[in-house]
Order: structure tokens, then C-alpha cells, then sequence
């Protein structure tokens, strides 16, 4: 996150703890919001995409899903990594075979922190500004829904989604919450461990 260009508050908590932090009213930059206007604008400007993470049955509905709906988009890639560590030589493919493409965009599903970590491994090697959507894809083409509104403006939308996919999230979120909550009162109260 720290080599980043830029952060943005995806969760709903993260907007709040910088209000009670600092005073800053922040609004949340959810990916769910972010992705079909940055395909949209992507569309209007000409500018080349690729979908990078995900399971291959979601490239496939993802392709289809923006052949639909952004019909002039420039989609020039999508790709399913393997759900492992890639070896050197699959990750010089991948970096080989994103450049051939010519994106300008590279939209990483991986979900965090492995998306973030990619992202930041891949800094310097991959000529494309690239995006963490996480999430954001499966609500995207309809593979997920999304949680109602009420619930993203109690800062409950990581329950919805936890609620649905609740052995896949279980441990990280009691992990991430956790430490959120304890970093975010840490720094509101100067406490040193």
C-alpha cells in the first residue's frame, strides 16, 4: 500500500476512522462504484483494458458481461492466474503478454491483500496504471449482489458479503477487523504496544 500512487478508502470503516481520526470528512471510494464508471470512461476515451484475476469461468462471464454493456470498450485482455504462487518464468508471460496488449488499464481481481501485493510486486514491470477491484467484478456481472444501500451506509456491507461467503471470509475478516480496530484506537489514543 505504502508504494502505491494512490489509496483510497474502499470500506465504508476506513471513511469513518479518518473522520474520527483526523476531522477529515472522507467519502468512501467503493470499487463496486468505481468499476463501471472507470469502463465507461475507458470506453468513451479509447482507452485499452485488462482483467487480470478471478476464476476463469468469471473472465469468461466478464467478457461477455462488457461485450454487452460497454460495446465499444477495448477490452484487450482477460486472464485467470493460477490460484498458487507463479513461477518466474509465469509471471514473465503474464508481464510479456500484458505489454503485447498495449493496456492502458489493468484491473486486478484478486481480492485483498493478495491483489495489493501483486499490484506492488508488479510496479515498474508492468507499463499500465493498475486498479484493485476485488470484489467489485463478481457484483459487477451479476455472479454476487450487492448489499442494500441501508447496509453500505451503516458500514455493514463487509457483512453482506460475509453473509454470503462465509468460509471464505471468516478468517480474514476476524483477523483484518481485529487489527483495524485495534490500529484505529491505538492511534486515537496514542497507546504504544
Amino acid at each position: 500500500m505504502n508504494s502505491a500512487d494512490m489509496v483510497t478508502p474502499d470500506g465504508m470503516p476506513l471513511a469513518k476512522g479518518i473522520k474520527w481520526l483526523y476531522g477529515i470528512e472522507q467519502d468512501r471510494v467503493a470499487g463496486m462504484d468505481l468499476l463501471p464508471d472507470l469502463l465507461a470512461a475507458s470506453e468513451q476515451q479509447g482507452l485499452k483494458v485488462y482483467f487480470y484475476g478471478g476464476s476463469e469461468a468469471t473472465q469468461r462471464a466478464t467478457e461477455a458481461y462488457v461485450k454487452k454493456e460497454y460495446p465499444q470498450l477495448d477490452a484487450v485482455g482477460f486472464y485467470s492466474p493460477p490460484f498458487r504462487a507463479l513461477t518466474e518464468e509465469e509471471e514473465l508471460q503474464i508481464i510479456s503478454d500484458i505489454h503485447r496488449t498495449g493496456a492502458q488499464i489493468v484491473f486486478v481481481a484478486l481480492g485483498c491483500p493478495k491483489q495489493e501485493k501483486w499490484m506492488s510486486s508488479m510496479k515498474g514491470k508492468i507499463n499500465a496504471c493498475m486498479i484493485g477491484i476485488g470484489g467489485a467484478l463478481p457484483v459487477l456481472i451479476g455472479e454476487q449482489k450487492r448489499a442494500p444501500k441501508w447496509m453500505q451506509e451503516l458500514s455493514l456491507e463487509w457483512f453482506y458479503r460475509f453473509i454470503q461467503e462465509p468460509k471464505r471470509l471468516f478468517k480474514r475478516y476476524a483477523y483484518t477487523n481485529s487489527k483495524f480496530i485495534y490500529l484505529l484506537l491505538k492511534q486515537k489514543f496514542g497507546i504504544k504496544a
